[in-house]
Formats: structure tokens, sequence, C-alpha cells
């Protein structure tokens, strides 16, 4: 859309990669077009976290969206799906501003732990999402499942969010 901005498209510059680094480990990467501060933001606040977190190709609607973002705050998220609701939920173990994020997954036993770090550079932010699984049969699980697949999507919805974001920012 914005062609004339840069030679090369923005998609393939944006781009998620995600990794298995381990047979417990996954990492998603991908810099998006916003400074820490907005992105930790959208992480943060509910009423931005609901703008982007489900990847809208996978027909599911976030119901709910409770984030006490503090250590040992807690969080849930309440999805539906086909007739049906999921809960996802967990606590803070740590909340570094701008920088850092680390909760639990506890809705089963195979839940993982995920850290995601924000680095800023000039005016984008390199941002890398770390799920460290109890098992290798529990990321596998995650993979089989394909829960990990729409990471790449929401992503996308996030650097979309912050284009919004950063022509409003001057009101807030």
């Amino acid at each position: 859309m914005h062609a004339g901005r840069e030679s090369e498209p923005t998609p393939a510059k944006t781009r998620a990669t995600v990794e298995r680094k381990s047979e417990r480990e996954l990492v998603v990467t991908r810099t998006l077009n916003g400074p820490a501060r907005v992105v930790f933001e959208a992480w943060t606040r509910p009423e931005l976290f609901k703008r982007w977190w489900v990847p809208k190709s996978c027909g599911v609607s976030l119901l709910s969206c409770e984030l006490d973002v503090r250590v040992g705050g807690r969080y849930r998220l309440v999805f539906s799906h086909a007739g049906s609701t999921m809960e996802f939920f967990g606590r803070y173990l740590e909340v570094t501003p701008h920088s850092r994020l680390v909760w639990t997954n506890d809705e089963g036993d195979d839940g993982a732990v995920t850290t995601v770090t924000l680095e800023e550079k000039g005016g984008k932010t390199l941002l890398v999402v770390h799920d460290l699984y109890p098992s290798k049969e529990a990321l596998d699980g995650a993979i089989a499942s394909g829960s990990t697949d729409g990471m790449p999507e929401t992503l996308d919805q996030l650097d979309e969010l912050l284009v919004t974001l950063g022509a409003s920012e001057g009101r807030s």
C-alpha cells in the first residue's frame, strides 16, 4: 500500500520468522513498524490487545480479555469458536516496561512459558516471542495442533495497529 515510500515491499521486510530452536523451544521474530513503547502498550492494554491478537482468518472471536500486567498479576482470554468457548490464562512472571514480558500458560499441563522481548532500533522494534515448553512432546503437540500457525498473521495485525496508533499518537 505504501509502495512509493520504499523500494522494497513492506511484507518482505517485516515477515515473521518461526523457528524451532531446540526440542522444547519455539521462537518467533519480527520487526515491527513502531517504537517499543507503543508495541509494549499493544501487548499490555486490553483495549489494544483485543484489536490484534486473534488471526482474522481463523474464525475465532476474542470474547473477553483481562490483563493485570504486573509481576504476579494474572491474565485470562476467552475465545469463541464454532459454538464453544476456549480459555487461556496464566500469570505474569516478569514485567519490564517497553522491553520484556514473561508469562505462564496455565490452561493445561503442556503450557509454555512465554517471553516477549522488545528492542527498539530507529523507531522500529525487534520483537522476539520465545516459548519454552515443559517437554519435547508438548511442543510437538502444539505444532501438530496448529496452535502456533497463527503468529505471523497475528503479528501482521499488530503491525497494522501500530500504523493506526502512530497516526493518532499526538492525541494521547
